[in-house]
């Protein structure tokens, strides 16, 4: 589709410029048509994304559907000038949430809100969103760029997305199923994900690049800010494929409140995980931000996901067949801890 002849001299002067958005969506029309799957009728460009979902063999279809943003991530990929991983984030706290209910995500969109449209950089964040619905299997159908000059600093930009998964209503996995001898799977993260960047930029003093370029020898060889912009992991892939197998009784997305907010989520009122420490490998970013930060091991566990993205709950007599078949999706999975009677709280024992 040829660029519109749209232009307006007023408009521009006073900060949106629309040639911009009209190239913006020149660069990401490639991106958006590599994430096509059975279902999307038409291209972007419309009033709406249009998407056909394939009911068959479902008995009641369900939709479920999710929103989230990337938060102050951000402010390290505009520090760092490094845009093209920060879609991924985006998609990933959308959809795992959407695959917890054991929901197939079909599609996404996505919204930025820039001070200044730069078509560059904007190709470079939908290059990651459509690089995170790829490996989610979910297509891109639409999204918006808006200009907000005198709202937001010319470099500066906000990204939030929206997704809707499909699952049959018999399918739905629900926390009343979770019960006490259960057994506790993590599913390991790739750092910090999306979350507690407020807490993490404070704590380091994250004020522009330079702050972002220490720690190597501590972290592996990368700097703070490499180690920070590692996306976050999409569990959509491993979780379905586990559906298929293992009767999982419920999933939680470690993601904002850490281990304490987010683990409750997947068990009744009666009961506590009892998640065992050392069970897993904490990776270095996390030791690093307590240990610089001075921070007490329970506003870590109640910030962070502390090297857990996503907590899967089985019978004991399934976790070895869990195991293997996350395994055979590469994903090191480990049990973390079991279900035990309690107050719908989270308690940490050594191993």
């Amino acid at each position: 589709m040829a660029m519109p002849k749209s232009f307006s001299d007023a408009y521009k002067a006073a900060g949106v410029d629309v040639t911009a958005g009209y190239e913006s969506v020149e660069l990401i029309r490639k991106d958006v048509k590599r994430t096509e799957i059975p279902g999307v009728l038409g291209s972007i460009g419309g009033f709406g994304g249009l998407f056909a979902p394939d009911m068959t063999g479902m008995e009641k279809p369900v939709l479920i559907s999710g929103t989230d943003g990337v938060g102050t991530k951000l402010k390290i990929a505009m520090l760092m000038d490094k845009h093209d991983t920060i879609g991924i984030d985006c998609v990933a706290m959308c959809v795992n949430d959407v695959v917890c209910a054991g929901a197939k995500p079909l599609f996404f969109l996505d919204y930025i809100a820039c001070g200044k449209n730069h078509p560059q950089m904007i190709a470079s964040i939908v290059r990651g969103i459509a690089d995170g619905c790829v490996e989610s299997g979910c297509a891109l159908i639409g999204g918006e760029t808006a200009e907000h000059p005198g709202m937001m600093p010319e470099n500066e930009y906000d990204v939030a997305g929206f997704t809707v998964g499909i699952v049959d209503e018999k399918k739905i996995l629900d926390v009343k199923n979770a019960r006490a001898g259960d057994v506790i799977i993590g599913l390991p993260s790739s750092g910090v994900h999306s979350n507690g960047f407020s807490l993490v930029r404070k704590v380091f003093h994250i004020t522009d690049e330079k702050s972002l370029l220490a720690y190597r020898d501590e972290l592996g060889g990368k700097n703070l800010g490499e180690t920070l912009l590692t996306p976050t992991k999409l569990y959509v892939r491993p979780i379905l494929n586990l559906l298929k197998e293992v009767d999982v009784k419920s999933i939680a997305h470690i993601t904002g409140g850490g281990f304490y907010e987010n683990m409750p989520r997947s068990y009744g009122e009666n009961l506590d995980a009892e998640i065992v420490k050392g069970s897993w490998d904490v990776q270095p970013i996390f030791q690093l931000i307590q240990k610089v930060g001075k921070i007490s091991e329970h506003d870590m566990y109640n910030t962070f996901n502390m090297g857990i993205g996503m907590s899967v709950i089985v019978r004991p007599e399934d976790v070895d067949r869990a195991l293997d078949n996350l395994k055979k999706s590469g994903v090191d999975a480990r049990v973390i801890g079991k279900l035990v009677p309690g107050s719908h709280t989270v308690q940490f024992r050594e191993a």
